[in-house]
């Protein structure tokens, strides 16, 4: 799941981000709403951390921008103010849900999860494909009943790749749903990353390599 968080205030924006990246988000922060609209016009993201009371272009315009796109994109409004009138103020701009500040963090990552299920198809809450159970919610893995210790990467890959059920993911998707704006387009990282992968889910291998396609679990 990829994630933008836009919140003016630094230090709330940076552990926000940093919470979601230990939940093996894909994020990217920005501090005002006309950064925001230039990351919405070249990135996809499941989901929008929108603070409304952001600088050069307030969040409410942010919001009309991203429900008129058409896109699949999800808006999480955050706001200091938490009444009841601002509540549906921000709900009917298109918002998806509304958060009141200050907010603890273990809703603000069961909210984020939530509406990323909403803005994809229906998945189950625990995706299972031939002997592998992952439990994206408690963020664990295992392999016939054995937990797997994965990096917050091997296990957003392993969940993309689950959640195709069957189907081939290129390694730009993965690219692009699994790491933030920062990587380079020319890494290498999505074979190294599959390749520590095959490793830890150990024999027979299951994570099958498509040439000219991507990758497929099997």
């Amino acid at each position: 799941m990829r994630v933008l968080v836009v919140e003016d205030e630094r230090m709330l924006a940076e552990a926000i981000a940093e919470g979601l990246r230990e939940e093996a988000l894909a994020v990217d922060v920005t501090y005002d709403g006309a950064t925001a609209l230039e990351r919405l016009a070249v990135n996809s993201y499941d989901v929008v951390v929108l603070d409304r009371d952001l600088p050069s272009v307030h969040g409410d315009e942010v919001c009309r921008t991203v429900v008129g796109s058409g896109a699949a994109t999800r808006v999480l409004m955050l706001t200091a103010a938490d009444s009841v009138i601002e509540r549906v103020d921000g709900l009917a701009l298109g918002a998806d849900d509304y958060l009141p500040k200050p907010f603890a963090f273990v809703e603000l990552v069961a909210r984020v999860r939530a509406l990323g299920r909403r803005c994809r198809p229906a998945a189950p809450p625990v995706l299972v494909r031939a002997d592998i159970q992952l439990d994206p919610g408690r963020r664990e893995a295992y392999r016939s009943g054995r937990p797997l210790s994965l990096s917050r990467k091997e296990f957003a890959v392993l969940e993309e790749l689950l959640r195709a059920d069957g189907l081939p993911v290129s390694a730009e998707e993965l690219l692009e749903r699994v790491w933030d704006e920062h990587i380079d387009p020319f890494t290498n990282v999505v074979p190294v990353t599959v390749m520590k992968l095959r490793r830890k889910l150990g024999d027979p291998p299951v994570i099958e390599t498509l040439p000219g396609t991507g990758y497929r679990v099997r």
